[in-house]
């Protein structure tokens, strides 16, 4: 069985991706030759069939492979037709993408890539092999990882953001600020990942929502410690649900199995806790369920949300 190359620790998705990448760069598989379907890559490599289809979106998503009706997925591109006659002119060289280099192409790629493959295959190479300049090109505009991590986040932050008239009433205001930040999450799962509450992530288009939310609150007769501790508990129930988005995403590549496929592979352990007689509560929760328990992330979030703000309207309104 053919097994490919990379970090051990990789993801089976990325493994795959970067051995199919190698035999694309190494003209192993030219443009418009069929790559591996799904079937053959499951068989190839030993995964699931829901790892090999990420592994193939991965390679759509990079632009090196296409899917073709009736023919399937082929590497993308077609080789240069021979001129039928020579040109009058000497043709003007192509332009050098290193020239067109520029800080926002290279955050833009590097957030495509994040949110495609997850924070963990980010890198400076990757990111320039994207890009089709030197591996040590974009070290001229961000000095390293860690940086250009805090420009992906800030730039993430900027793409959404609340209307300039803000609401009149406080409530109002903090759902269409939660609901914003949810929003975002939703779109770059891992913008989770990248702050705790006690080390926050500090870039200024997060700030300007934080910014937003400590305006509802403020003015009503709140004193700064209880204001801020309640903004934190609300940025805390968005982020804090948000940080399964990521893991979620994580745990399918890593295992090939859906979170429904995960759940009934641990069906045999959740009736050992059953049938153990050690948990009634539970035992009577779950056996109420025609269907079994459908976590929902988004219903969570409005539920937690309202949940929140119906505990916290006494303290901000002084009733």
């Amino acid at each position: 069985m053919t097994k490919p190359t990379g970090t051990a620790g990789d993801p089976p998705y990325l493994r795959i991706v970067g051995a199919i990448r190698r035999r694309i760069a190494d003209g192993e598989l030219a443009p418009g030759d069929r790559v591996p379907s799904t079937r053959q890559i499951a068989g190839e490599w030993g995964v699931a069939l829901a790892t090999a289809t990420k592994a193939l979106t991965t390679l759509r998503l990079e632009g090196l492979v296409e899917a073709r009706p009736r023919i399937g997925t082929v590497v993308a591109g077609t080789a240069p037709a021979a001129p039928v006659t020579p040109p009058r002119r000497r043709p003007s060289p192509a332009p050098d993408p290193e020239q067109e280099l520029s800080l926002d192409r290279i955050v833009r790629t590097a957030i495509g890539i994040a949110d495609a493959e997850g924070l963990p295959a980010l890198s400076m190479r990757g990111v320039a092999a994207r890009l089709g300049v030197a591996a040590m090109s974009t070290y001229r505009y961000v000095p390293s990882k860690e940086d250009l991590v805090l420009l992906m986040a800030d730039a993430a932050f900027g793409e959404e953001s609340c209307p300039a008239t803000a609401p009149e009433d406080w409530r109002t205001r903090i759902e269409l600020g939660a609901r914003t930040l949810w929003s975002l999450y939703r779109k770059h799962p891992w913008l989770a990942q990248l702050g705790s509450l006690t080390r926050p992530l500090l870039v200024p288009n997060l700030m300007v929502h934080g910014e937003w939310m400590l305006g509802a609150l403020d003015g009503h007769g709140l004193d700064p410690t209880t204001l801020f501790d309640i903004h934190v508990l609300l940025y805390s129930h968005v982020q804090g649900l948000a940080v399964h988005l990521e893991m979620e995403a994580h745990a399918e590549a890593a295992t090939g199995q859906s979170e429904d496929q995960w759940m009934d592979s641990r069906a045999p352990a959740l009736r050992d806790l059953v049938e153990s007689g050690r948990f009634p509560t539970f035992t009577k929760v779950v056996g109420s369920f025609e269907d079994g328990y459908d976590l929902r992330l988004d219903s969570l979030f409005e539920f937690g949300l309202k949940a929140l703000l119906d505990g916290l309207t006494p303290v901000v309104e002084g009733r």
